[in-house]
């Protein structure tokens, strides 16, 4: 490290507690940029919306991340069941709604007979997920997506 700093930094400390010190320093400096680079990718990341919806009875497909999923994935890692309709599809919607206002934390951006998307705000670091449900009336089940837009895992919390 001397020969090193000497050649960049002629004034450099030349004992080993000077030394130490100057090392401890440029450690935390670089663990502070590290961090602040972190919240912001993770500030960018929460800030895309996703472009969701649903076509011909199919919600958008999952990404690879794990941090997602879905009752229509391909991966079955990534598979939940869908649920059944409770009496009919408006039941089941003011079911969906109810369940939804009374869980906190949801905005409610878009609603239509068949569907509705809601994305969740975490309270502490306010990170954003996206929950799209699309009400089937043929097969009477509700089909739902999941998914963290922030991140790679969210340790199963969109199960």
């Amino acid at each position: 490290i001397k020969h090193w700093l000497c050649k960049f930094w002629p004034d450099a400390p030349t004992n080993s507690l000077q030394t130490r010190e100057v090392t401890m320093k440029t450690f935390f400096i670089i663990l502070a940029v590290l961090i602040v680079l972190a919240f912001i990718m993770i500030y960018v990341q929460n800030s895309r919306t996703p472009v969701l919806g649903h076509s011909q009875g199919r919600l958008k497909p999952l990404s690879s991340k794990p941090n997602a999923v879905s009752t229509q994935a391909d991966d079955v890692a990534k598979r939940v069941a869908p649920w059944p309709f409770k009496a009919d599809q408006e039941a089941t919607m003011a079911a969906i709604l109810t369940a939804v206002k009374s869980y906190g934390g949801a905005e409610v951006i878009k609603q239509e007979a068949d569907y509705l998307y809601v994305v969740f705000t975490t309270d502490l670091m306010k990170f954003h997920d996206d929950a799209e449900f699309y009400l089937d009336a043929d097969a009477r089940e509700v089909h739902f997506r999941s998914s963290s837009r922030a991140g790679y895992s969210d340790r199963g919390l969109n199960r």
